[in-house]
Parts: C-alpha cells; sequence; structure tokens
C-alpha cells in the first residue's frame, strides 16, 4: 500500500516540474529571434569594411544562436544546471582551441 502512495507522489511530482516548459508561442518568439539573427549574420558578411574585425561580430552571434538553441529546443533552461553547465563549458572550450589556433598559426600578427 506504501509502495502505491509512493508512485502516485513521484508522478505527482513529476508532473510539477514540467509545468514551466514553454508553450508553442515562445518557442515561435525564439525561432523568430534566431531568424534576425542569422540575417544580421548575413547582412554584416557583407560589409567589406570590417575586414578582419568580422570574426568576433559572427562569433558573438553565433554564440548567441548557440546558447538560444540549447537553452529552449533542448530544454536546458529547464533541466539541471548541471546540463547547462556541461554545454556552456564544451562551448568555452572549443573557442579556446580555436584562439590558440589562431594564435599558433599567427593569424593576429599584421601581414
Amino acid at each position: 500500500m506504501a509502495q502505491n502512495e509512493d508512485m502516485s507522489t513521484e508522478t505527482h511530482l513529476g508532473s510539477e516540474n514540467h509545468s514551466d516548459h514553454p508553450t508553442p508561442l515562445t518557442y515561435f518568439k525564439v525561432a523568430m529571434i534566431l531568424s534576425i539573427i542569422t540575417a544580421i549574420e548575413v547582412g554584416i558578411f557583407y560589409v567589406e569594411d570590417l575586414s578582419y574585425g568580422i570574426i568576433p561580430i559572427l562569433t558573438i552571434l553565433s554564440v548567441m544562436k548557440f546558447a538560444l538553441v540549447i537553452m529552449f529546443y533542448m530544454h536546458l533552461r529547464y533541466d539541471n544546471r548541471l546540463f547547462s553547465t556541461l554545454f556552456l563549458t564544451g562551448l568555452a572550450l572549443a573557442f579556446l582551441v580555436v584562439i590558440a589556433l589562431l594564435a599558433l598559426f599567427q593569424f593576429f600578427t599584421p601581414s
């Protein structure tokens, strides 16, 4: 009998945790934001005056898109903080590896 009560309590608690998930309207808003960021990236690509300044701008915009996708579409915003930490740590590590490779091949020194 006590086992049945424990199971019903777990089921009830599980349903409360999922009530915070976003609505379809929230998903639509996030999709529109992602579309706008993508349009900005495409527009920035055609600005010729930026030269090497295009790289940090596109990197920042890409990181913003990555964060939106993992937080909303992968539901990390509503899961345990550990999952978000793992994804963002991986992103930071990848960013640092790219910067290290650029430095290694002397990308930052003027020609």
